[in-house]
């Protein structure tokens, strides 16, 4: 049977926050197991800045983010699954309930997956998104170095962070550059005059052109590059998961077992959350098991 509820409204079979590939797949899978479950997004997922992806499985044509969410929405609505546009500002367990507060609404279900991504950190330069958009400014070359092969390529970041970007996109380029978005400190210090590649002085501006970027730096020099990689980090949105007991790794990246379980009770984490590749295909299969998991430990907990 399932829990009570203290407050004697509905309880969900699952609450999954986040609407990106992840969350969308995880509560796709489980309103096809014919569980009670919702979405909670804040309309951030990384996927929504794929001008057009050509990696990901089934479409040997390219999809774009916006086009690809679309479509898990449709699907995971298709079988009634609600999406609420909001913000989950604090979730916590109460007994073997989760509770989530989001835009002035209480959640509680019996599982939670949480598929809250992770928040890239963006050079300094006007308009961003819309060089993303435009294809001039990339932020995974797994994804999309391919469509970069040959072409001149600009890399922008901590020394040690482009440096090892560099090494990864040699594979599509012989033309690269790095681009310090710092002076020369730290364990990098140094490491600039062994890299294969040149590196630049430090940047004081970037500008998005039609056709390209161009980059002043601070010894005055500008450069124009077909396209340029941010290597800068990003930002791992797991306070909710600690706040329900998940161990952090070094990244902040939540820790989770073979089946996505993040900590005790039914906490899961899938996608860009976990330390893992940062990958559309990664962040569904994470989901389906995730979802899988869910689903047999309701099933048992209903039968005991």
């Amino acid at each position: 049977m399932s829990p009570s509820d203290p407050q004697g409204g509905p309880v969900l079979d699952c609450l999954v926050v986040g609407g990106g590939p992840a969350g969308l797949t995880a509560a796709l899978y489980l309103a096809r197991f014919h569980r009670r479950v919702m979405v909670i997004d804040d309309g951030r997922s990384r996927a929504r800045w794929i001008p057009t992806s050509h990696n990901c499985p089934g479409f040997p044509e390219g999809i774009s983010g916006t086009a690809f969410l679309d479509s898990l929405r449709r699907q995971a609505t298709h079988y009634g699954v609600p999406v609420v546009s909001a913000k989950v500002e604090d979730a916590r367990r109460e007994g073997v309930l989760i509770v989530a507060h989001a835009a002035g609404q209480t959640y509680r279900a019996r599982a939670v997956v949480l598929a809250t991504g992770i928040e890239d950190a963006l050079p300094a330069m006007d308009d961003p998104e819309e060089a993303i958009g435009a294809g001039l400014l990339r932020l995974c070359p797994i994804c999309d170095g391919y469509e970069a092969t040959g072409r001149r390529i600009g890399i922008v970041g901590p020394r040690g962070k482009a440096l090892s970007e560099a090494a990864f996109l040699a594979t599509y380029s012989e033309d690269l550059t790095i681009l310090p978005t710092g002076p020369d400190e730290g364990p990098d210090a140094g490491q600039g005059d062994k890299a294969p590649w040149p590196v630049a002085a430090e940047i004081r501006a970037i500008e998005r052109q039609e056709d390209g970027v161009a980059v002043r730096t601070a010894d005055g020099a500008g450069t124009r590059f077909d396209v340029i990689y941010a290597a800068m980090g990003a930002k791992v949105r797991s306070d909710l998961a600690a706040r329900l007991g998940a161990q952090l790794d070094g990244n902040g990246c939540v820790r989770v077992d073979p089946h996505q379980k993040a900590a005790e009770g039914l906490v899961f984490a899938a996608g860009d959350v976990v330390s893992e590749l940062n990958q559309i295909a990664v962040a569904t299969g994470h989901a389906a098991i995730a979802a899988t998991a869910i689903h047999n430990a309701l099933r048992q907990a209903d039968a005991a």
